[in-house]
């Protein structure tokens, strides 16, 4: 129990400094115009290591990561939106990619090491198992009503998934996306243009209103 409350504890503060870090840079980079001319690669590039490392921790699976996307929108509004979904779609691209391409044993000793006990638990749960097997499992693991949806309509069922409320218990966005690499069920291109469209509402209205996302109790 105390290692489970350390782990939440050292993750809320990660994130809340990456949205600090994050706030403060586009904030710098706006108010420096000038100066940043003389090198304007500088304000770029550390934006580009904070979104990269945002799509490394959406990619993560049972690792919150898609709150920081959340809350740079709230907090930036229209200038970050279209960056917010070029990561978001990166991170879960990665976790797909490492589910379908990297073979079990690796990918297992890997969430080992990154302590991720219960991704790794799965990994060797699906390693054994035929294609019809993963089916099941994977229709074992779902809500009961989106359970029909795995034989098909497999891409419906992931754009729900992702955007599902509450889809942390699945695994949250990147476990989804590593499950689903995992299944072989999946076409990479049809994946890719399935976690493209389904992670874009949000960053799409926020970028045509202009606005930021409303902050709760606001």
């Amino acid at each position: 129990m105390n290692d489970r409350f350390a782990r939440i504890v050292v993750r809320l503060a990660l994130l809340a400094l990456l949205v600090f870090l994050a706030h403060w840079l586009i904030g710098w980079t706006m108010t420096e115009g000038a100066a940043l001319k003389a090198n304007p690669m500088a304000g770029i590039g550390f934006l580009a290591a904070l979104l990269l490392a945002y799509a490394l921790l959406i990619a993560i699976p049972f690792v919150p990561g898609v709150e920081l996307g959340l809350t740079l929108l709230m907090v930036e509004g229209a200038v970050i939106a279209p960056f917010i979904w070029a990561a978001t779609l990166l991170g879960l691209t990665l976790a797909f990619a490492a589910g379908a391409y990297l073979p079990y044993p690796v990918l297992r000793r890997a969430l080992e090491d990154l302590k991720l006990a219960r991704a790794a638990a799965l990994v060797a749960t699906l390693e054994p198992l035929d294609r019809e097997e993963r089916l099941a499992a994977l229709r074992d693991r779902l809500p009961h009503f989106l359970s029909p949806l795995v034989r098909s309509q497999r891409y419906v069922l992931l754009a729900l998934l992702i955007n599902l409320p509450g889809n942390s218990v699945l695994g949250g966005g990147g476990g989804i996306l590593l499950l689903a690499g995992m299944s072989r069920l999946f076409s990479p291109l049809a994946t890719f243009a399935t976690v493209a469209l389904a992670v874009a509402p949000v960053p799409v209205v926020v970028y045509l209103l202009g606005e930021t996302l409303p902050l709760p109790g606001f």
